[in-house]
Formats: structure tokens, sequence, C-alpha cells
């Protein structure tokens, strides 16, 4: 035997790449360099037929598009299995296929970009935030509630929007679903305070200490932010959505702003902070200093927030209650 064929013989088989891309039904998927796609029902026996396709390879990563919730049990399914799974944002996997000449959209062609999409990220030199990591049960229902909550919110407020312009004869209904959406939100209100007090009741006590920080915000938080305490502030920052991004070139330097991340993260902190830069003196101290520098008064929101989210993580991590010590935290 040559020493060519020998070492062949003792390499392991080169790792193959999957996209997913998922819909109500049924999902596509495509193994990376490997033409054509496969089809299977977003079901047990589909994910079953998933991963007997897959058995024998040695998977790199498996990238699934997020689609509202769709592709929590597949991936979930895939993870019990011992397979890496990355669950990525629509916007960047759809950046992703154009820059890949990909400018149709299909299913196929979904799950082909994806497919190469899952062997970029592999390649990546750090793998922060790539494999995806689902929520534990009290995690997952206390997000459900919370999102249930807003869309409850959300009714309302159209309610009340079409109460302002109805005739006679439909404000009585119209006050009728105002009612019922009033009493089903302080309902929901009661539920996530005994989940709170129940699971997370030392996290919320902690975080109920900062003055601008509610019940509200603490739910909010815990459920979209589960990643506070085991990440850096910078990379806490990033998933927020509160990282001052640059937009530079050659010598030109352009204003750096905030974008993407979490923005129910986002838009939680910036109410919270409205009251916060009223009531806490630390916050308020910051506030001030920059506005007094000629910050616009977004601007130094956008800051005070980021220093929210830096003391909320520094809580988190070190389990400490609010002392004068996460006065001193700056963006």
């Amino acid at each position: 035997m040559t020493d060519a064929a020998s070492r062949d013989q003792t390499m392991p088989a080169p790792l193959d790449f999957v996209g997913v891309d998922m819909a109500k039904q049924a999902f596509v998927w495509n193994l990376h360099n490997v033409r054509g796609t496969h089809s299977a029902g977003n079901d047990m026996a589909g994910f079953q037929a998933l991963l007997a396709a897959l058995k024998g390879r040695r998977i790199g990563l498996i990238t699934i598009e997020a689609t509202g919730g769709l592709e929590r049990e597949l991936a979930s399914f895939l993870l019990q299995h011992g397979l890496p799974v990355a669950v990525v944002n629509p916007r960047a996997a759809r950046e992703f296929a154009r820059s890949m000449g990909h400018l149709a959209k299909t299913d196929a062609i979904d799950a082909i970009a994806l497919a190469h999409y899952a062997q970029t990220l592999a390649a990546k030199a750090s793998q922060a935030g790539v494999q995806f990591a689902p929520p534990n049960a009290q995690v997952q229902a206390l997000q459900a509630m919370v999102a249930r909550r807003v869309q409850l919110l959300g009714m309302r407020t159209a309610e009340k929007n079409r109460l302002g312009g109805a005739i006679r004869v439909l404000k009585k209904s119209i006050e009728v679903v105002i009612k019922t959406l009033d009493k089903e939100v302080a309902r929901l209100d009661k539920d996530i305070d005994a989940h709170l007090q129940q699971h997370f009741k030392e996290q919320t006590k902690r975080f109920e200490a900062i003055k601008g920080v509610g019940v509200t915000t603490c739910a909010m938080m815990l459920a979209f932010m589960p990643e506070l305490g085991h990440v850096d502030s910078g990379r806490a920052a990033k998933l927020a959505g509160l990282a001052p991004l640059n937009q530079d070139s050659g010598r030109a330097r352009g204003k750096r702003h905030v974008w993407g991340g979490r923005s129910v993260v986002r838009s939680t902190l910036y109410m919270a902070t409205l009251s916060a830069v009223r009531f806490n003196p630390a916050i308020k101290t910051f506030y001030d200093r920059l506005l007094a520098a000629g910050k616009p008064k977004k601007v130094a929101l956008t800051a005070c927030s980021h220093k929210m989210l830096r003391i909320l993580n520094a809580m988190a991590r070190t389990g400490q209650p609010w002392t004068d010590e996460f006065h001193a935290i700056t963006p």
C-alpha cells in the first residue's frame, strides 16, 4: 500500500454543510455542493427523514432560517441527536444569498444559499453566537407570555384607534372588545409576575432595584436576553442592537449608528431609560453630562440605554445587587 493510499484511509471524511428553508407545512433542504434539493413535511416524520438522509455524514453545521418560531422544533430535534445547528436571521441569509449571485428567491434557492452560508459560518474564527442554543423551558414559557402580552397591547391600541372614528352603532362593540383585552392583559401580567417570582426571583429582585427598571422591563430582558451574565458587554450590546457601528471608508469617517440586533430588547431599554434619566441618579448624571457636551438628546438616550444594558449584564454575571460600584460602568 502506498503512503498516499494509507493517508487517504486515515484521513477523516470531509465535513458536510446543510441549509434548511422552513415553511409552515414543509421544509426544503440542501447539501452544500450537491445538486438538487429535498422536501419534507414540517413534522416528526419529516424530521426523521432528514435525520436518516444525513446518517453517516460528518455534519459541520446545519443552517436554518428563523421563520417566526416554525424552526424551533426541527432545531431542537437535530440538537437532541447531536448535530450542530445555527438559526440565522432572515435578513442576513438573504443578503448572503444576494452576495453569492442568488437574486431570485424560491425555497430551493434559499436552501442552497443557506447550505453555502453554513459552510461560511463554520469557518468563522470566532464561533460566538453561531451555533443555536435553545433556551430552557422556563425562559421559553416567559418568552411566550411576554410575546402574547405585546400582541394583546397591539390589539388594544388598534381598537382604541378605531373607537375615535367609529359611528355610534359600533362603539359598544369596540368598547366590549377593549374591556376584554384589558382583562386579558391584567391576567397575563399576573401570570408573568408569578412566573418571575417562581423561576427568576433573585434576578428580578436585583434588576428591579435599579430605578427605571420595572416588572415589564425585567420580563422582557429575562425572556429575550437570556445571554445576560454569560457574554461580555460588547457582545451583549451587539445582540441588543446598541453597539455603535462604524461607517468608515478610506479616509472618510462617517457617523456611527446603532441598528440590527433584537429590536424588542432595544425598545424596552429605551423606554426604561426615559424613566431612568429622571429618577436614577447614576443615569441622570451621565445623561446630563452628555447633553452638556453637546450630544443630541436621542444620542444621549441611546448611550444611557447602552449603559443600563452593561449594568444589567454586570449584575447578572456577578450576582451582586445594585451598588455604587455599578455607577461607574460606562458604555
